[in-house]
C-alpha cells in the first residue's frame, strides 16, 4: 500500500524553485530517507507533505486522502519530529507533551499516560518536571521525537532527528526508530547522515537542486553508483597526470579527490593492468557517502 504519494511536486519561492517536479511514492511500513546538501529542497518537500507549507503545483497523497482537502485528517495520523527547536522553554517537560496532546484532542488522562510512556521510551522520566531550558541539547532532541509519538502516528515524518546528539542518545534513536518500523510505522527521515541513512532506511532518495537524482535501496545505489570496493590512491604531482592518463585510457572509472584519485568499480583482472601500481593504493568498502558525492558533487552550494 502506498502511504505517501507526490505527483509533479513543485515549490518556487519567488524566483528560485526549492522544489522541481518531484514524483515519489512511500509504501507503508518502510523507512524512506530522503539525502540532499543543504539548499537541495529535502525540508521545502517535508513541509509540503506535512501542510506546513502549500505546493505551487502538484497533488499529494497521503493514506489516500488528497492533502489539500483534507489536510486536518491528515495532520491527525502523521507525528512530525521538526529540524528546529520549537519546544516552549516556559514549561515543563511534561508540560509540553500534555499541550501538544490537546492538539489531537486527546482526553487528559489518556494523554498524560502517553506522554509518561513516551519518555520512559527515551529515557526522560526522571526529567517530566524539568524546565525545557534545564535541559541538554540531546535531550531535548530526544524530547522532540517523543513529543511526535503522543498521537500514536500511523506515518512519522523526521526532519534531522539525531542531529547534534552524541553516539549514544543517536544509537537510542535509531533503536526507537527500527522498533516503531517493526511496528508498521512508516517513516519518511530527512537526514544529511550517510549511515543514518544506511543503517535506518530501506531506500532513500538523493536531491540536488530540486530533483531527485536518484532513488533506491542503499545497497543498490552502492553497487549501481561506485561498486562494492573503491580504491584510493595518493599521488604526487609528477605521478598524478601520468595516472590520471592511464586510468582514462583503460576506460576506468575515477573520481579526482584533492591529492587522492578514488577508482570505482574496478575489476579483478584490471588489479594486474599496468595502469597503476595497485599496491600504493587503498582498498576499502564503497559507502553511500560515495555517491552522495558523484551525484550531487563535493562543492558547497547554499
Amino acid at each position: 500500500m502506498v502511504v505517501i504519494k507526490t505527483q509533479n511536486l513543485t515549490k518556487n519561492f519567488g524566483d528560485v524553485v526549492a522544489v522541481d517536479d518531484v514524483s515519489l511514492e512511500i509504501e507503508e511500513g518502510e523507512c524512506f530517507g530522503l539525502l540532499g546538501p543543504n539548499g537541495a529542497g529535502k525540508t521545502s518537500l517535508i513541509r509540503m507533505i506535512t501542510a506546513v507549507s502549500p505546493s505551487t503545483n502538484g497533488e499529494i497523497w497521503v493514506l489516500d486522502s488528497d492533502l489539500q482537502s483534507h489536510s486536518r485528517q491528515v495532520k491527525a495520523v502523521l507525528g512530525v519530529v521538526p529540524q528546529v527547536d520549537n519546544l516552549d522553554p516556559d514549561l515543563t517537560v511534561l508540560q509540553n507533551l500534555l499541550t501538544f496532546a490537546r492538539y489531537f484532542d486527546i482526553p487528559k488522562v489518556e494523554a498524560h499516560r502517553r506522554s509518561m510512556e513516551v519518555l520512559r521510551l527515551f529515557q526522560l522520566e526522571d526529567r517530566c518536571k524539568s524546565r525545557i531550558r534545564e535541559l541538554s541539547g540531546g535531550m531535548r532532541r530526544r524530547l522532540l521525537v517523543a513529543r511526535g509519538l503522543i498521537n500514536s502516528p500511523r506515518v512519522m515524518v523526521l526532519d534531522e532527528p539525531t542531529i547534534g546528539l552524541d553516539p549514544q542518545a543517536k544509537y537510542l534513536v535509531w533503536h526507537k526508530l527500527t522498533e516503531l518500523k517493526s511496528q508498521g510505522v512508516t517513516q519518511l527521515l530527512c537526514t544529511q547522515n550517510m549511515e543514518e541513512a544506511s543503517a535506518l532506511c530501506d531506500r532513500v532518495a538523493i536531491m540536488h537542486q530540486g530533483r531527485i537524482m536518484s532513488l533506491d535501496a542503499p545497497a543498490k545505489l552502492i553497487s549501481r553508483y561506485v561498486g562494492e570496493v573503491v580504491w584510493e590512491i595518493e599521488l604526487n604531482s609528477e605521478e598524478r597526470d601520468k595516472t590520471i592518463n592511464g586510468l582514462e585510457s583503460h576506460g576506468l572509472d575515477f573520481e579526482v579527490v584533492g591529492d587522492k584519485i578514488h577508482i570505482f568499480h574496478v575489476k579483478d583482472d584490471e588489479l594486474t593492468s599496468g595502469v597503476l601500481d595497485w599496491r600504493k593504493a587503498m582498498r576499502r568498502a564503497a559507502t553511500l557517502e560515495d555517491v552522495f558525492f558523484r551525484l550531487t558533487g563535493r562543492s558547497l552550494a547554499e
